[in-house]
């Protein structure tokens, strides 16, 4: 999508209705409330499967992209605890240049996941691969999780990237969710929210990415659409 109807679908804001069944699908829109980090808006009813993915399904899934050997960059650590992943399998072009947008992409994903299991929407990675009004939305949805008392648990599915570049410190990145296998969990008590999941598990995301001085592509702009064809089964 250019720039011009990303910036314009951005105005517009994300769903202002909040979707709590995943707290890694932090869907961060420009303006608007954002959806867990992984791409989309919402509504408030909880989503999911009554299946915790990895749990004794001996499922495997992919770890977060991780920095190449030449990659400078002072970067957080961020460690997500095991019963919570992010799975980014296929997640690459081929291409080199969008390669490396792309791995900032997910990381900026994770981290809002990080920051939403931390209960911190202060978290310092969160700032690392989020600038502008992606990391205000960002650190507003993180809150309201703090505030509603709840974390979450089981998988988010990475999928079908895309990425254009604007010249050399600009891209565009689209991917899709699969928010079925995370479930929203009760901070203090421990307890799971297991209710079956529909087609809002699956979400579009639309961002936008600036590099960085030491190199890294933040996150500056997101736009989500829960249950968008692109995504669904």
């Amino acid at each position: 999508m250019p720039l011009t109807d990303l910036i314009e679908l951005m105005s517009h804001g994300e769903s202002t209705v909040k979707r709590r069944s995943l707290p890694v699908a932090a869907a961060f829109a420009a303006t608007a409330a954002l959806l867990l980090t992984a791409c989309g808006s919402g509504d408030d009813s909880s989503k999911g499967n009554d299946k915790i993915a990895g749990a004794d399904q001996g499922e495997k899934s992919s770890p977060s992209p991780s920095p190449t050997a030449s990659d400078d960059a002072k970067r957080p650590d961020i460690t997500l605890p095991a019963d919570v992943i992010d799975d980014f399998k296929h997640w690459k072009t081929g291409d080199a240049a969008k390669d490396a947008v792309l791995a900032d992409a997910g990381r900026a994903q994770t981290a809002t996941n990080y920051a939403i299991i931390k209960g911190n929407p202060d978290e310092p990675a969160l700032a690392f691969y989020r600038q502008g009004d992606a990391l205000v939305s960002g650190a507003q949805w993180v809150k309201s999780f703090v505030d509603d008392g709840i974390t979450y648990t089981g998988t988010v599915r990475y999928f079908d990237p895309k990425v254009t570049l604007y010249g050399s410190t600009e891209a565009g990145v689209t991917f899709c969710t699969d928010e079925s296998k995370a479930f929203n969990k009760n901070r203090k008590t421990g307890t799971v929210d297991k209710t079956p999941s529909d087609n809002d598990a699956y979400v579009f995301y639309n961002t936008h990415l600036k590099k960085a001085k030491d190199g890294v592509w933040q996150t500056t702009a997101l736009v989500s659409d829960r249950g968008n064809a692109k995504c669904t089964p």
